[in-house]
């Protein structure tokens, strides 16, 4: 760690708080600056920081990750990819998990289902417009703050792709979240893929477990690729949208704004339609008014309050 002099929760800046999770590729830390920002700070883990070509291709991806603009994701503010330990740091959002809400209070329903979905496929229409592919969305990397649905941690999962580590057998992700093709061709892995992940967190998030859930990492990616998900539990709409989110050929998936577009309710639709409606019609009416008048029917005009006030 690059640590300030006889303060050993130092790194790049940042005093080091507390500790806020941990996963494959290292720990997350609560962490402020010296002018008192608060950030989600993560140090790389040594066994991807000993490697040059990762350090090369994380500098790439943060930068791209530091492009996307969306309400639906914390920033990423700072990083340090040539740090003995590389880091980043995302802003610090309180919340709590999806995974730790489904698992203290149950699967979610309703209209918190419904804006979950819309969250997070807002979230990865924004991320794949600034270049980025997540590669490890699950209801671990979903906080719900008060803000609503954010997708975090994004701007890594991509550096690891043709790193050694990769190479030989070392799978990028969560088993029971990953679509087929990152586990058959990793590298080949695009926006796809999340789309994919996409489906499988709303499962989560409606039953508790994911649809490829196994007792072993290597079942599950059986399933991913040779299973069809048991979908029975979700209601439609959403069972139908979230069927197509999980075809096994990535081409045969929705984008995100596909899947934003579908999850507009009857409700919106209608108020769409009026609105065109209401359009239409004020058009019609702007240019009937505009439009030019023939002089004959400008004559008669002009004559008749002089008509009717010489009358009886």
């Amino acid at each position: 760690m690059t640590l300030r002099k006889g303060d050993p929760t130092y790194l790049g800046g940042y005093r080091l708080e507390s500790r806020l999770g941990s996963g494959g590729m290292g720990v997350v830390y609560r962490a402020h600056s010296d002018s008192g920002r608060t950030v989600a700070l993560k140090v790389i883990g040594r066994q991807w920081a000993e490697d040059p070509e990762f350090r090369a291709r994380f500098e790439l991806e943060v930068a791209a990750a530091r492009m996307v603009h969306s309400e639906f994701t914390a920033p990423i503010i700072d990083a340090d990819p040539y740090a003995p330990n590389p880091w980043m740091a995302s802003q610090y959002i309180p919340g709590e998990s999806l995974a730790v809400r489904v698992g203290e209070s149950g699967p979610l329903d309703g209209q918190e289902l419904c804006l979950l979905a819309k969250a997070l496929a807002g979230a990865l229409r924004d991320i794949h417009r600034a270049g980025v592919v997540h590669r490890d969305l699950k209801p671990g990397n979903v906080l719900l703050s008060e803000r609503g649905p954010l997708i975090i941690d994004f701007g890594v999962s991509r550096a690891l792709d043709g790193n050694p580590l990769t190479a030989t057998g070392q799978i990028v992700g969560t088993h029971a979240f990953m679509a087929p093709e990152q586990f058959t061709a990793p590298s080949d892995a695009g926006p796809a893929a999340d789309v994919f992940s996409l489906g499988c967190t709303l499962v989560f998030a409606a039953t508790g477990h994911s649809p490829f859930e196994a007792g072993s990492p290597y079942a599950a990616a059986y399933r991913s690729i040779h299973e069809e998900p048991d979908l029975s539990a979700l209601s439609d709409p959403l069972r139908n949208l979230v069927s197509a989110c999980l075809r096994k050929r990535p081409t045969e998936r929705p984008t995100p704004a596909e899947v934003l577009a579908e999850l507009s309710t009857p409700e919106q639709q209608q108020k769409k339609t009026h609105f065109r409606v209401v359009h239409t019609l004020r058009a019609v009416t702007a240019r009937r008014l505009t439009r030019r008048v023939p002089a004959w029917l400008a004559g008669l005009t002009a004559l008749a309050p002089a008509a009717a006030a010489g009358g009886p």
